[in-house]
Formats: structure tokens, sequence, C-alpha cells
């Protein structure tokens, strides 16, 4: 399919190329609204696409396309929405002084992913405002930033999710110029940036697609209505429109990563899938830039195929979530069982996520009550990403607590190291490296008064599912969203700064370690040697780690065999440095006939190396 430039592709010189997809209209023109008043009729091709080349315009103007004669509505594909969803589409000068053409990102198995809210990280809450804090997230090791959805969404306050205009960057956070001054800055940190997109649905208000009849199919349903059509009639340019969003991200935005949202609510039945053909659309990018461009999806199937190559079947994409590690995580730190936390909270299940990333692999799940995931062997390792928390995970709580306000300190150095020494892609949650203990809720700001108390009422009987207890914040109030924002003073004080320098050294551990660098689950060992305690072992090399966990909140004594040779003690999380009461552990452990017994406090972790380096 030859690449199309929908939406107001402004050619310079005061001249802009207008097209509009929308085969069963009869009747397209472009109404410019200011700074002058003319309407631009359009022409159509035999597969629906709308044309028209004007003159006379600058970068700057606004317009609707009118449909039929009757309607104006915004640019589905438009590039800014300086009046909201609602408001004219903006012509939009693709021009900017990048600065990164030397730019490589890392190497896909050496990333740590940061996710951050635009609207929450800052006080600001803008692209502009995130620039200033690169620094510190380089010096924590991170090398990959995370944007949730930026796709335009109704007012100001949204978690980005309910986008209407996936090609529109959000007009508060500094629309697409400001983003492009936030991926150069990145790129000059050393930062890849991967950008959140959704194309399973979008949003409700503002969603003028549905009017256009051939966006969404009543063939399958999602949790959010009908589904975006992807294999029925009229698909052809309802792929294009998704083809074209991420050439838009990778090429005129220069991001290095998609993270495709929730893909288990894509349906395609054709011969090609859409997700095979948004693979070889990153190629095709990666390939013009003389950069790679990655895809990374979410998925509650555990299905392999999405990170197969196609010889095998696979769609080709190059990593996906395993949201089992971070079940079998959270349920053994914290106890919760309700909900899909229902198949988790043993250890062994934890055990069973580092030696393969799927927990449930065709096993049966009772929360499901079917059979559940398929085996990845022959997967990287380093194809999956894994987190101890993200946005989901705390924002879809009713209060919205993190896990600094559900654990004790020590738990949240466990959780960290449990994270951090696993063979696969981490990815951190903003803030959590420092322990943030204001919430992350979820928040909106809807103009419709009916589809607020819709919202509203979703929630309640969302959480009724897990039991909550105590009242959600109203999501459309604004104190909602404020109570939300990062309070980056407290990461240089106190338990919070030693949190953050533990990330920090586990992080360089990750790096400079052989073992812990080399991302493969056939190196390495996890077994549960005694009530709450796991052992990882971890190689590569002549290089071994051996890592001790105890889950437990009380103490656990061990016995322990190292191995052949010396092994020292690298990371403790009791000594003082990381706001421990410092260490009683030896700096030293040599294999014996008799094992060592080692007494691990509650939450404790310790690691220890032999072989080089040292």
């Amino acid at each position: 399919m030859n690449p199309i430039k929908l939406g107001a592709d402004y050619l310079g010189d005061r001249q802009c190329a207008f097209t509009l997809w929308a085969p069963l209209l009869k009747q397209a023109a472009v109404h410019l609204v200011a700074p002058e008043d003319r309407l631009i009729p359009m022409t159509r091709d035999e597969q629906g696409y709308w044309y028209a080349t004007a003159t006379g315009i600058e970068a700057g103007a606004l317009y609707f396309y009118q449909w039929d004669g009757e309607n104006d509505r915004p640019d589905p594909a438009s590039h800014c929405q300086p009046q909201g969803v609602h408001g004219p589409s903006r012509v939009v000068d693709p021009a900017f002084a990048w600065t990164d053409a030397a730019w490589q990102p890392p190497p896909l198995p050496q990333w740590v992913m940061y996710e951050l809210h635009v609207g929450t990280f800052t006080e600001a809450g803008t692209f502009d405002a995130i620039i200033p804090r690169l620094p510190e997230l380089r010096d924590l090791g991170v090398n990959a930033l995370e944007l949730l959805p930026v796709a335009q969404f109704p007012g100001e306050r949204n978690w980005g999710y309910d986008g209407v205009y996936p090609y529109a960057a959000q007009y508060s956070y500094g629309g697409v110029e400001g983003l492009k001054r936030l991926v150069d800055a990145c790129h000059r940190e050393g930062l890849a940036v991967i950008m959140d997109v959704v194309y399973n649905h979008l949003g409700p208000e503002g969603n003028y697609l549905w009017g256009l009849g051939t966006y969404f199919t009543h063939q399958y349903r999602t949790p959010w209505g009908d589904a975006v059509n992807y294999d029925g009639p009229h698909s052809p340019g309802v792929r294009e429109y998704v083809i074209g969003n991420a050439r838009y991200w990778f090429e005129t935005c220069h991001c290095d990563a998609l993270r495709l949202d929730a893909v288990h609510a894509i349906y395609d039945f054709g011969a090609r899938h859409i997700l095979a053909e948004l693979a070889q659309t990153a190629a095709d990018c990666g390939q013009r830039q003389g950069r790679p461009c990655y895809l990374i999806a979410e998925s509650d199937l555990n299905d392999p195929r999405i990170v197969r190559p196609p010889a095998a079947g696979g769609y080709g994409l190059d990593g996906q979530w395993s949201d089992d590690f971070h079940h079998a995580l959270h349920t053994v730190l914290t106890g919760e069982r309700h909900g899909y936390y229902a198949d988790f909270g043993d250890l062994e299940q934890l055990a069973r996520a580092y030696r393969q990333p799927f927990v449930y692999a065709w096993d049966y799940s009772p929360h499901r009550q079917r059979f559940h995931g398929e085996d990845s062997s022959g997967c990287p390792a380093w194809r999956f990403v894994v987190c101890s928390q993200n946005h989901d995970q705390v924002g879809n709580r009713a209060l919205g607590e993190r896990l600094s306000g559900l654990l004790p300190f020590p738990a949240l150095k466990l959780a960290a190291a449990a994270l951090l020494l696993s063979p696969y892609l981490p990815l951190l949650f903003m803030g959590e490296e420092y322990g943030e203990p204001r919430p992350f809720q979820y928040f909106i700001s809807h103009s419709d008064p009916a589809l607020i108390e819709g919202v509203r009422a979703g929630r309640k009987q969302e959480f009724a599912a897990f039991h909550a207890e105590g009242e959600a914040p109203d999501p459309q109030a604004e104190e909602t969203f404020k109570t939300s924002k990062l309070q980056w003073a407290l990461g240089k004080t106190g338990r919070h700064g030693q949190l953050r320098a533990f990330y920090r050294e586990l992080l360089r551990l990750r790096r400079e370690q052989p073992a812990l660098a080399h991302l493969d689950n056939a190196s390495l060992t996890a077994t549960v040697i005694a009530p709450g305690v796991l052992e990882l072992r971890r190689w590569c090399n002549a290089q071994r780690i051996a890592v001790w966990m105890n889950f437990a909140a009380e103490s656990a004594t061990v016995p322990v065999k190292p191995g052949v040779g010396a092994w020292r003690k690298l990371l403790d999380a009791t000594d003082s440095a990381w706001g421990g009461d410092g260490s009683a552990l030896p700096a030293t452990l040599v294999d014996g006939a008799i094992p060592t017994p080692l007494t691990l406090p509650p939450y404790a972790i310790a690691v220890y190396a032999a072989g080089v380096p040292a």
C-alpha cells in the first residue's frame, strides 16, 4: 500500500494539501474558518479518499471538513486542536530544527524504561517541563522514556486513553512543537522515546469518526464498545489511518518505539494481521531513517506469537508486556488475592516467572475459568517487559495507592531488586524510584454531563470486583488530578533519597555485571528454598550471581551452598546506605561441605558474585 498523507500536509509557499478518507460521503469540502472564511471543494478517488490542494494558506490556518454540504467536523487526522476536540483543526508547518541526526537508540536488550504521565510528572504538566528532569533520569540509569498517550483528548486532564485525534499531540501539553522539543532533548541526553498509542479504540467525546460509518464495526465488541474495523468492508482506509499514524510518530516526531495499548482488543482475522503490518511499517521507517524503530505490545493473552518472527508464524513485534511477573510479585508482597490476583499468590509462581516469561502458559486459570497462555520457548527474555507497578496497576485501584502506600520501606527495596535483577526489560513507573507517597488516580475533564456520570458509575462497578474499601475519588474533580502530581523534592531527602540511591545502584549492577546484563531465561535458576525465601542464580561465561530474597515479614535462617570459589557480597539491602539497620551478612562466602547458614531479615535482599568482574 502506497503511503498516503492524511490530514493537512503543509507544503510551504502558502500551499497545503488536504486528504480525507470517507468513502460513504457524497460530498466533501475544506472549510477554512480563520484567518478567512473560505470553502474549498474536494474531489474523490475510487478508493474513497477526498483530496484538495489549496493556495493562499499559511501555517496556523484553522479549518473543518464539511460533510455532504452540511456538517462541519474537525479533521480525523488533525495535527493540532488548539480549541479542543470539538473545535477547528490547525494547519501545522512540519519544519523543525532537529539536532539528533547522529542519534542511535541503545540496543533493545539494554533498555530501562520509565513510564510517565505528562500532566502529573511536573507541576506545569507540559512537554517542556519534562526536559530539565532528563539528566536526573539518566543519572538514575534510565535510557528510555515512555509517555502515556498524548493524542488529543477532551479537556486538559486525562490519562490519555480517551484520545480522539491520534495524530494531534495534546495541545495543553505543548502540542506537536513541544513534543518535538522533548524528543530532541531526550536524544541529546541519550534517552530513547516510547510513545504509548491506542489502536484498539477511540474515546467517546469528540470522536466524530463514528459519523463516517466505516471506522468501527459491530462484528466485534471491546470494553469500550464497537471494535475498530480492521478486517471488514471499508477497512483498507482504516488500516492506512493507523499505519500512517505509526509512520507519523516515527518519522515526523522521531519517536524510537511505540507501545501498543491492549492489543488483545484488536480484532483482525484477515490473512495479514494489522500487527504484522505495523511491524513491517516500523521496519520500513527504521530503514529509511537509518536507526531502528521498535514496537512493544501490551497484551493480556500471554501469546508469544506477538514477538515470534513471521517465519515462525508470529507477528514480528519487538517486545511485549508480561503482566504475570507483576501479578506474581505484587501478590507475594501484599497478600492481595482479589480480582485477577486470585490466580496468583504463591512464591513458586514468582520463581516460575523468572524461569519463563508467562506463569500461565496454557495452564488452567481459576480467575478466567479456562486455560490461558502459551509456552514462549525460543523467545529471548529481553523481548518481555516487566514491572513492579505501572499506571494501570496503580491507577486502577480505587484509591490509586502506589506500593509506597501498601508496603513497609524494606519491602519497597525488595520490590525494586526483584524487578531489576530479573532477566527481562524493566519498566519503572514515575516516582517509584524514590517512593512517591502521593497516589496516581484516574482523572478526566469531559464536558458532557451524561458521560461524566457514566464514567463515575463505571469506576464504582469496576471496583466492586476488587472489594475495594473506601470511596474512589471523583475522576472529574481537578483535585483528583492535582493530588496525583509528583513531589520531586522528596527524592533528595531521607528514606526517599536512600531508596532512589538503591535503585541507582541496582541499575548500575545490572549494566556492569555480565551475569545480570545477559538477559536469558536459560542462564538462571529460581528456587524457593524455604517458606518465603527465593534463591535466584544467574550466570554468564565465568561470572556467577546468587541472590537471596526474603519475602516474609519475619527473619529466616536458610542454609546455602554458594558454589565453587570465593563469593563477594555486591549488595545488601540492610546496609545503612540504603536505609537499613546495618548488615550482619558476611562480606564473603566460601563453599564448603556444610551449608553456610544465612540469616535474612524481613524483606532482605542479598546479592553475591563469583568470578569476574570483581
